[in-house]
């Protein structure tokens, strides 16, 4: 039988680095002087100070500079605004600087690091520590420095607040009106191909738009073209479905919306504004692609399921003199998704 031995670990004593020792510390002019310690503090709110006015004058310069005025060759507008900007956040990084540099606590601090997460011991520690750097920092004792830091940080949101002014001008009432008007026919929205009810046929949809998107003027010009056509194209987008009459339920007051079983409705989803055409002819109901909202058009376009919160508004449909598919007014509520003053 062979002998078994314990192995005895000796419990280890040393630290892990060697100290290499510090240097004795030598006290910095404004921790044994009061006349500089206050020269330094108001050093620092000085610099702050800078940082509010800067800030200010960048909003000034946002005004007063013309965009398309030039200074050295540049954009004065750019040079303006960059500079002041600039110049406000130089300020308060340099006041940070000053103040960790000559008025926060100079003492080194030696942490031993483990693997481990740490023991409640260290954590309470840890909360000690910070609370010493709070004190430490004279955040507290030194109002002057705290104020004008403040009163710089919130000088910076004056300028983010003037630049949104360049995201353009409010909707006003433009999302809760589109260019269908009474009598403006219903077309395909790949053609322009005018529709007539007998050319669907039951459990049918179709993609369409107004037919002033694909009129011109006397000179053979777009009436609505560019950046207008699209933003007018993002409001006005409906489809046609067609179901038998007895399986719609419409609501008091639209009996008469639909011509043979033929509803109209907006194509945009009313939760975050998706474009919708996947179209269950059994069901009748419309299903958006990006969340699951689903809408039964058989009952006015109610939600029955997914993140919508109102249901789809269908425009009133009629039939011109000549057969066409055509409007009878705009939509009677607003299109599209959800926004801050729909209630």
């Amino acid at each position: 039988m062979s002998d078994h031995h314990d192995l005895v670990v000796p419990e280890a004593t040393e630290e892990p680095i060697a100290n290499p020792g510090l240097p004795e510390h030598l006290p910095r002019p404004t921790d044994v002087d009061p006349v500089a310690e206050k020269r330094a503090e108001r050093q620092v709110a000085t610099l702050f100070g800078l940082s509010a006015l800067f800030a200010i004058l960048t909003c000034v310069a946002y005004f007063a500079v013309g965009k398309y005025d030039a200074f050295l060759g540049l954009g004065a507008s750019n040079v303006a605004l960059g500079s002041g900007l600039g110049l406000a956040l130089l300020s308060i990084g340099a006041g940070l600087i000053q103040w960790s540099r000559k008025l926060m606590s100079d003492h080194e601090i030696v942490e031993m690091r483990h693997p481990a997460s740490s023991s409640e011991e260290e954590r309470s520690e840890a909360v000690a520590a910070f609370e010493q750097g709070l004190e430490d920092s004279g955040i507290a004792r030194r109002p002057l420095i705290r104020n004008s830091l403040l009163g710089a940080m919130g000088a910076l949101g004056l300028p983010a607040i003037v630049f949104l002014r360049d995201l353009g001008p409010l909707p006003g009432d433009k999302l809760q009106h589109t260019v269908w008007k009474k009598g403006m026919r219903v077309v395909q929205d790949v053609d322009g191909a005018r529709i007539r009810p007998s050319d669907m046929q039951i459990g049918q949809l179709v993609n369409a738009e107004p037919e002033v998107f694909f009129e011109t003027n006397s000179e053979g010009e777009p009436v609505i073209e560019g950046t207008e056509l699209l933003q007018e194209k993002a409001k006005a987008a409906v489809i046609l479905v067609r179901m038998h009459p007895d399986d719609i339920k419409p609501w008091k007051g639209r009996e008469n919306w639909g011509v043979d079983g033929i509803l109209c409705f907006s194509k945009i989803c009313t939760h975050v504004g998706c474009p919708i055409s996947l179209w269950e002819q059994q069901t009748h109901h419309l299903l958006c692609p990006c969340h699951q909202s689903t809408f039964d058009l058989a009952d006015n376009g109610k939600v029955i399921f997914g993140p919508a919160g109102r249901h789809l508004p269908q425009l009133p449909l009629a039939v011109d003199d000549q057969g066409y598919l055509v409007a009878t007014s705009d939509f009677t509520e607003p299109v599209g998704p959800s926004y801050w003053e729909r209630g």
